[in-house]
């Protein structure tokens, strides 16, 4: 699925295709016809098929798009992404869009830049075949944004790692069918002696503790994970023996460029549900859209959301052009979560009543897109890393 060079347009900063346009038409599709309508289901059942979400999804070429084709990857540029990630930030739910998140940006980006032939074969290439489900456990039970005190420990005995510890916070874990695991690998502290490994859920001694009871992202399955004398190949090791902090590191990038660019998605429907209820909602004799106050009000959170989404596409350029795009990232991250905080919050208030009832789709989208600025490294973890790289630290 390769960009054309043809009908190029600028769109908020994106060199838009026909084939983007298109890609763009057939997702909305699929999420309407497809996911949309189960949505209910799964809430009630807290659980998602996601074999059979990424089966599907697979056979229209939606994941590995930037993954090489030789392991069923399509082959495309970073904004095919870009677009796959607004869309589906359109469901009626935000536990679709984070699973498909860890699938396709979270989990297996260390493992399609830094992995084997051999581990990609095995590992990767079912992944982006939707036969296999994949999750990324970093966070521990004391130690979420602070990676550098993880705990989790593997040790060599000849040819296998032996792991112990715990991992928390885990999404799509109790469906995965392996892990891209960031443990210690050697006595030295802090951001140094950690690796990333491969860690097939089907290993003795691995399993699933407790799964997690959540406020918002009901149906996306959280786990907190046990490893007891859990034993793999080194040869499952993802890059270099002792980089895997640093390995990581950049997987958080994409990571939270995956989350700022479907904040755009959710907000514009959420903007357009609202206007579209106030609309048709009269009180005092008129329809409440025709208050001054909430056209403003509406009218500045678009505002806000339209400058999102032309930050995102400037960092999306960047990093199709191969530039380090931390410090940019970081800050899509930040204010992409407090704006979808923002938007939720006055969509829920311009509802009244109804907005507060399960039944309505503003309750459910404020408890979704609170964790925006929590998972993925907190907000003051994000203002942290800023003011690092800006110089604004003792």
């Amino acid at each position: 699925m390769t960009s054309v060079g043809v009908g190029l347009r600028t769109v908020a900063g994106m060199r838009e295709t026909e084939e983007h346009r298109a890609f763009r038409a057939m997702v909305r599709d699929y999420v309407e016809r497809e996911i949309n309508p189960n949505i209910p289901d799964w809430e009630a059942a807290e659980m998602m098929p996601l074999h059979d979400i990424f089966s599907s999804m697979a056979k229209l070429g939606m994941l590995g798009l930037e993954y090489e084709p030789e392991y069923d990857g399509q082959g495309a540029d970073h904004f095919f992404t870009v677009i796959l990630a607004e869309e589906f930030g359109r469901c009626d739910h935000g536990s679709l869009p984070m699973a498909l998140g860890v699938q396709v940006d979270m989990a297996t980006p260390s493992l399609a830049k830094f992995g084997t032939p051999e581990q990609k074969q095995q590992f990767l290439a079912p992944a982006l075949r939707g036969e296999a489900v994949a999750s990324i456990a970093v966070s521990e039970p004391d130690h979420g944004s602070d990676v550098a005190g993880i705990r989790t420990r593997a040790v060599r005995d000849g040819d296998e790692w032996v792991i112990n510890g715990s991992k928390m916070w885990i999404t799509n874990s109790l469906q995965a069918d392996w892990l891209c695991v960031l443990a210690r690998t050697s006595d030295e502290g802090g951001y140094a002696g950690m690796s990333q490994i491969i860690v097939p859920t089907d290993t003795p001694g691995f399993s699933v503790s407790k799964r997690l009871d959540k406020l918002g992202m009901r149906a996306s399955d959280t786990g907190l994970l046990s490893f007891d004398d859990c034993r793999v190949p080194v040869a499952n090791t993802i890059g270099e023996i002792g980089r895997g902090f640093q390995q990581q590191m950049a997987q958080f990038v994409v990571e939270r460029m995956w989350g700022a660019y479907s904040v755009v998605g959710a907000g514009e429907i959420a903007l357009a549900r609202t206007a579209e209820y106030l609309r048709e909602r009269h009180v005092f004799g008129e329809p409440l859209l025709a208050k001054q106050y909430i056209q403003f009000k509406l009218t500045e959170l678009s505002a806000e959301l339209d400058l999102l989404r032309t930050y995102n596409h400037s960092i999306a350029e960047r990093y199709q052009a191969g530039d380090d795009t931390t410090r940019q990232a970081t800050i899509a991250k930040l204010t992409a979560g407090r704006l979808i905080r923002k938007i939720a919050d006055e969509c829920l208030q311009f509802h009244g009543g109804i907005g507060y009832v399960e039944e309505n789709w503003t309750a459910r989208f404020l408890r979704d897109n609170r964790l925006t600025s929590i998972g993925g490294g907190a907000d003051e973890v994000m203002l942290q890393v800023l003011a690092r790289l800006d110089g604004f630290t003792a």
